[in-house]
């Protein structure tokens, strides 16, 4: 009988066990800008970095609130050079741009950028979205409403 009675405790204390949450506070990891630089830059550097990885950074890159540093654009211009991938250095060239129209900086800190990093797009043969003619719409036609005239 206190077999049995111990055994109704044990299954009951289970049951309350399972029901109970655990929280877990997670602490934030802040790096400082110089740390963050380095840490792109050692993770472009890499000889085993593959595609995905550096896929993966830019995407990180294009979702934080900043621009990035010169010497992180340079890193992955040469990073899309060893992994033989035009197209994404392009891309990335471009998502800079954006970046610096969203923060109306774009006659600042675009400029600057370009100055900085290129030497480095000489040397790979990279050209730049605005020599591509990237920065314009391709098939730009105006709006047909705009044509309306009111004939009253």
């Amino acid at each position: 009988m206190a077999q049995l009675g111990i055994g109704r405790i044990f299954q009951m204390a289970n049951a309350l066990r399972s029901q109970t949450r655990s929280i877990y506070h997670l602490t934030a990891n802040h790096e400082t800008i110089p740390e963050r630089i380095q840490r792109y830059e050692c993770l472009f550097c890499r000889r085993e970095t593959d595609g995905w990885d550096i896929r993966q950074a830019m995407n990180d890159m294009a979702g934080m609130d900043m621009v990035p540093d010169p010497r992180i654009i340079i890193s992955a211009l040469y990073a899309c050079r060893r992994i033989n991938e035009y197209a994404l250095a392009i891309r990335f060239l471009e998502t800079i741009r954006l970046k610096c129209e969203a923060c109306e900086s774009l006659h600042k800190i675009y400029p600057y950028i370009l100055q900085e990093i290129g030497p480095t797009l000489d040397e790979l043969g990279i050209d730049t979205p605005e020599a591509l003619n990237y920065d314009k719409p391709e098939l730009f036609l105006p709006d047909s409403d705009d044509y309306i005239v009111d004939k009253q």
